[in-house]
C-alpha cells in the first residue's frame, strides 16, 4: 500500500503538460507607412502564473518584425484577439509568420504563415 501512495503523491505533484498558445487567425492591412496586424489566440490560461503573454511577427528567416506583449491572463476570454500597429515590413516581403508565447513554455515552435496583400 505504501508504494502506491508514494506513486499517487508523486503523480499529483507532477505538473500537467502545458499547451502552446495556438494562433487561430491573423489578419494584416497596410496602415500608412507600416502594417497593422490582428491576431486571434487560444491558450488554456490559468491565471497570472500561466498565460499566453505575447505574439510576434517574423519574416521567413525568423527575424522579428514586431512583438505584441500581453500584460495579463485571458482565462475567461478565449479565444481572444489583440492588435499591433505601426509594424515596419521590408519592401518586397510577401509573407510573414505569427508565433505566440506562453509565460511558462516560451515561444511556440509553430508559426502561422500570413500572406500580405
Amino acid at each position: 500500500m505504501k508504494p502506491i501512495c508514494v506513486l499517487l503523491l508523486s503523480l499529483a505533484a507532477t505538473p500537467l503538460a502545458a499547451a502552446d498558445p495556438e494562433v487561430l487567425k491573423a489578419e494584416a492591412r497596410r496602415a500608412g507607412e507600416g502594417w497593422s496586424f490582428a491576431v486571434t489566440l487560444a491558450h488554456p490560461d490559468t491565471g497570472w502564473e500561466h498565460y499566453a503573454d505575447g505574439w510576434r511577427i517574423e519574416d521567413e528567416a525568423g527575424t522579428v518584425l514586431g512583438t505584441r506583449v500581453l500584460a495579463h491572463p485571458h482565462e475567461t476570454e478565449q479565444p481572444f484577439t489583440r492588435s499591433l500597429s505601426g509594424v515596419a515590413v521590408p519592401a518586397g516581403t510577401a509573407r510573414v509568420y505569427i508565433r505566440a508565447r506562453c509565460l511558462i513554455d516560451g515561444w511556440s515552435e509553430t508559426r502561422l504563415p500570413l500572406d500580405l496583400r
